[in-house]
């Protein structure tokens, strides 16, 4: 999704540059909610489905586990809730210990995040979620080797993960490793050609320098650009001049923008940068 025309002047990194958290499946389903458990008599059950004669008919009940509770609370965004209800959860699970780091990084907590994924990794060292979560936390502090080292084990692990690739190629974009970053890109492309779409996963900024925005603003029309999304490349092609990165000359002899000069908005975004 593009932003609206009355905020392409963000200066801060749209959806598409963010760092994106690996979730499990689970947050995204809601465990039935626990029913009281209940003995009904025979003789109270209504005739179609009355109970043989015997002992006391029992309806068995549904009690989520800790881990469920947590996962429940964590699709109502209620983060705080779900990191206690993990801790109650079996402390030998990789499993939780991850869920209780993406709880705690999305209350900005990085550290509290970053001792929860290490452990997770103690328990399971062949997590590519994991290592994909602690890699924006390394990003998010600007340790861009040790988060590089992290989303290359992830993506050996699981190299058909569009995410994994992407959050690589924005670390490596955030580097000035510009030609690889975009390279990697391609490559998340050609894997899903909707992952610059994909809004389903929880984000987390990249902190950038205005000329780090630039780069990552440029690959990240390019990107657009490949994905058929022609307003959003125009708009971040808009960013990257405005931030000094780029040139309506460079872009002009850009092969990859060759699709977008019949387009009226970007011959009009060209000119109005010519004149100035």
């Amino acid at each position: 999704m593009c932003w609206p025309h009355g905020y392409r002047w963000l200066p801060a990194l749209a959806v598409f540059a963010a760092l994106v958290l690996d979730v499990p499946p689970a947050f995204s389903q809601t465990p039935a909610p626990p029913e009281p458990q209940t003995s009904i008599p025979a003789e109270n059950l209504i005739p179609e489905i009355a109970a043989p004669a015997g002992p006391a008919f029992v309806v068995s009940a549904f009690t989520p586990t800790p881990e469920e509770v947590g996962d429940s609370l964590m699709t109502h965004q209620r983060y705080q809730a779900a990191i206690e209800s993990y801790k109650n959860a079996p402390r030998e699970s990789a499993d939780v210990w991850n869920k209780m780091g993406i709880a705690y990084q999305m209350m900005f907590n990085l550290e509290a995040a970053s001792h929860c994924y290490q452990t997770s990794l103690k328990l399971n060292p062949r997590n590519s979620r994991v290592l994909n979560n602690l890699g924006t936390i390394y990003d998010s502090l600007k340790e861009y080797g040790s988060a590089e080292r992290m989303y290359r084990k992830a993506v050996k692990l699981d190299p058909r993960s569009a995410m994994i690739y992407k959050n690589l190629g924005t670390n490596l974009l955030s580097q000035h490793k510009y030609k690889k970053g975009w390279e990697v890109y391609k490559t998340a492309l050609q894997i899903d050609p909707h992952i610059f779409q994909n809004n389903s996963s929880p984000r987390v900024q990249n902190p950038a320098s205005v000329e780090e925005r630039g780069a990552l603003n440029y690959y990240m029309a390019k990107g657009c650009v490949r994905a058929g999304m022609n307003d959003c490349a125009i708009d971040y092609l808009r960013m990257a001049l405005n931030e000094g990165f780029t040139s309506p000359k460079k872009i002009e002899a850009d092969s990859e923008f060759a699709g977008l000069r019949g387009i009226p908005a970007f011959q009009q975004l060209l000119a109005e940068q010519k004149q100035q």
